[in-house]
């Protein structure tokens, strides 16, 4: 029996007759929440597994299938949850943690720091192709000069929490475009530093002092997490650090909650609080922390996805079906422009450059939060329907995009390079007149020698 429960019926057992009554009905109502609770929460844990499970045998994320699970079970669905949704909220907070933590874990401060400084015209690229349509798109549908910043915030953001799962699915952390990928979405984070603030001013409405210093602290508080984790990381390390794993997993996991839980009071992402908390921790402490942190981050990571649908109402999203599917696919393909752009410029082989673009595209967590502060504060009753509309067709889709952007652009830009048809091969190699190189005479010449870079790219796909 669960302890309330059971403490429950204890209270009924030594209460006064004339108390005792409605102590029983206590304990029995007690009782009763408890079970269902158990039931409920089983259910999605043992569901999500199956889904897991079945997606793993047709080598695919389990992302969608954990989304179209929270539809079924949330607002409007086939059978909402009740008594475990409070619940089911709380893992979903530290799910996102989680899968920041653990993904600062694959990296150093120094590689942080230099990163940001070779990818920052990245994410000036980033912001102006992605940001721009969702503005476009509210006043064209007159909504406002507000509504068109907040909405330029839901199509800008990709969703640091599901990327972070599809690059572990994919088998792909370790990849050559990663860090770029990680660049664009660190910048992203810190960025809303800034962005939050403003936003927030602009909907409560309150003057340029009172907005200039809430941007001022949000600033200060963003670099000065930043500057200890980049000077200090060897002591924090030197801190956590414990041969008993117990005691280094309780250690590094309360570590990141209070961390991740003061950025979010000072104005700052709880995500990047805990991505910094992630490359803080180095050497063996951060091969401990990975291993013990896995399967806790697998667990929540699930938790959160289901959150994120049993929020949505499937009856709000028609009418506004339209107008979101026509951002998802123009934002979609200009994530894909920013992803293929940065690796290029960090010099990523072809292969790279798509699967850093197609793993971008994923909208979530972030354009939730933003979108939830414009319906807040009322100012435009369409915008919230929209951006769920939008954030679940590329939360859904971002997966899908990640696993095959690559083979799709390579088949196509392999078709275009073709000869055309009814062409001789020979008479394309001496269209300007010349002989065929001794080399493209050979056996097996039409196929092209990689470079170092691209095999090995070629190899880890």
């Amino acid at each position: 029996m669960h302890l309330s429960a059971q403490l429950s019926a204890s209270l009924a057992a030594q209460a006064p007759p004339h108390l005792a009554s409605p102590v029983r009905l206590a304990a029995e109502s007690s009782g009763h929440s408890s079970a269902v609770f158990l039931v409920e929460f089983g259910a999605i844990i043992l569901g999500l597994g199956l889904l897991g499970r079945f997606a793993a045998r047709f080598r695919l994320s389990p992302i969608p299938l954990y989304l179209l699970a929270g539809l079924a079970f949330g607002e409007g669905g086939l059978l909402p949850l009740g008594t475990s949704e409070e619940f089911v909220a709380i893992g979903a907070e530290i799910g996102v943690i989680l899968l920041l933590l653990m993904l600062g874990l694959e990296y150093t401060a120094s590689d942080l720091v230099s990163n940001l400084k070779t990818q920052y015209p990245a994410g000036l690229v980033d912001g102006a192709l992605n940001a721009l349509p969702g503005a476009a798109m509210a006043l064209l549908l007159g909504w406002g000069p507000v509504a068109a910043v907040v909405l330029a915030g839901v199509t800008w953001i990709s969703s640091s929490g599901v990327i972070a799962k599809v690059l572990g699915d994919l088998g792909r952390l370790g990849n050559r475009e990663t860090p770029v990928i990680l660049s664009i979405l660190v910048l992203e984070d810190l960025s809303m530093a800034v962005y939050l603030p403003i936003v927030t001013a602009l909907l409560a409405g309150v003057g340029l002092a009172a907005g200039s210093a809430t941007l001022a602290i949000a600033l200060g508080t963003a670099g000065l997490v930043l500057l200890i984790a980049v000077r200090y990381g060897r002591h924090i390390s030197r801190f956590v650090s414990s041969d008993d794993p117990e005691k280094l997993l309780l250690v590094v996991l309360g570590l990141t909650l209070v961390i991740a839980g003061l950025a979010q009071q000072l104005q700052v992402s709880a995500a990047v609080g805990a991505f910094l908390v992630g490359i803080a921790l180095s050497g063996e402490v951060a091969e401990g922390a990975h291993s013990l942190l896995a399967p806790l981050r697998d667990l929540f990571a699930a938790v959160f996805f289901v959150f994120f649908g049993l929020h949505t109402d499937p009856a709000s999203i028609p009418p506004v079906l339209l107008p979101a599917l026509v951002l998802a696919v123009v934002t979609a393909l200009t994530k894909i422009a920013t992803g293929y752009w940065a690796a290029r410029r960090a010099g990523i082989s072809a292969k790279g450059r798509w699967r850093a673009g197609g793993t971008l595209v994923a909208r979530g967590e972030f354009s939730i939060v933003i979108a939830g502060l414009a319906v807040t504060a009322g100012i435009e009753p369409s915008l919230g329907p929209l951006a769920t509309a939008y954030v679940l067709i590329l939360v859904i889709a971002g997966p899908l995009t990640a696993r095959f952007t690559e083979p799709v652009a390579l088949w196509v830009t392999g078709r275009l390079r073709k000869p055309a048809a009814g062409q001789p091969a020979l008479a394309a190699a001496t269209a300007d007149g010349g002989a065929p190189s001794d080399a493209a005479s050979l056996p097996g010449a039409a196929h092209e020698v990689l470079p170092t870079e691209e095999r090995d790219t070629a190899e880890r796909s």
